[in-house]
């Protein structure tokens, strides 16, 4: 090699190692947050936690951006046409997932357009009943629904939501004919179960823990198929009714757009991961009634195709749509 070329070749590579030594280490500036819920609910409580622990680690901002609608697509859409830079992301739930399947004018498919960080956490939901309900027992609410088919009313927090599969699931493994009353969100339905004038729910277990706990309404079975320790003395769907494979969870994560550099989806996956595995995190997502998650972003993504295959096979065949 003559000297020039040599010259020239050295020049590049030490401007190269310049170049790579300069770029800034991700991320440089604030990420923006959509949360697809109304401030003040439970995915709410949890967004915002996490992204305060996120800032800290990382010494920079998070910045919510609530934007509810079309059970969460409205947010979800705005993640989904976002630049795929790292600094857009969205708090997604188990309904980014069924609410476009439930629509037929879906603008999105969760697998296809975005990609997986981490699951944050995840929790039961609770089958109760008003304390004038006749039934005790998770079976004995079956039985009742047999002798009475489409007779019994149960409610949930809307058309699509986990709740309400939660129930059809129930219907098809359990022979039943439960008749479905969605309600715009959780809390309308829990006052008139409250009121005797609905006998049943599928409730989220942050809105339904006060009335289980003090008494107002009969808690029968969790959705999980491991007992909850905020309602240890509940069983599970699956083994008050020998149903081993009933299990209807509700959870939140982090997803960025489609085609995000994977610099920017590793560190944020490390550092929440982390942070999940933190004593105090722990405690306080126990308080709000969530178990901690934190699976790899390959795993995360493997969880989401899971879902979507077994949730679609439901909805298609109850014929749920909300449109």
């Amino acid at each position: 090699m003559n000297r020039a070329r040599f010259t020239l070749l050295l020049l590049s590579t030490v401007a190269s190692g310049h170049l790579c030594a300069a770029q800034p280490a991700y991320p440089e500036r604030p990420v923006r947050l959509i949360i697809p819920q109304a401030t003040g609910g439970g995915s709410d409580t949890i967004g915002r936690f996490i992204t305060q622990k996120l800032g800290e680690s990382l010494g920079q901002q998070f910045v919510v951006d609530n934007r509810p609608g079309a059970a969460g697509m409205l947010g979800a859409d705005i993640v989904r046409q976002a630049t795929p830079d790292g600094y857009t992301m969205l708090l997604c739930a188990i309904d980014t997932i069924t609410a476009p399947i439930v629509s037929k004018r879906a603008p999105f498919d969760a697998i296809r357009d975005f990609t997986p960080v981490t699951q944050l956490t995840q929790s039961p939901n609770v089958w109760l009943v008003g304390l004038s309900f006749s039934g005790q027992t998770m079976k004995d609410l079956v039985d009742i629904a047999k002798a009475k088919p489409k007779q019994i009313d149960y409610a949930s927090s809307g058309v699509g939501s986990m709740q309400h599969l939660g129930g059809e699931l129930l219907n098809k493994m359990a022979g039943i004919q439960l008749n479905h009353i969605p309600y715009k969100g959780g809390p309308p339905g829990l006052v008139d179960v409250l009121g005797g004038r609905i006998p049943v729910m599928v409730s989220g277990m942050q809105g339904a823990l006060p009335f289980v706990k003090s008494g107002k309404v009969r808690g029968l079975a969790v959705t999980t198929k491991k007992r909850f320790a905020a309602l240890s003395e509940l069983p599970t769907v699956a083994e008050a009714l020998n149903l081993p494979d009933y299990e209807a969870v509700n959870w939140q994560g982090f997803l960025f757009p489609a085609a995000t550099p994977r610099a920017a989806i590793d560190k944020i996956a490390g550092e929440t991961i982390k942070s999940l595995a933190q004593p105090e995190t722990r405690a306080r997502l126990d308080v709000l009634g969530y178990a901690p998650a934190g699976p790899t972003p390959a795993e995360f993504a493997a969880l989401m195709r899971v879902e979507q295959k077994r949730w679609t096979a439901i909805i298609r065949e109850a014929g749920i749509t909300a449109d």
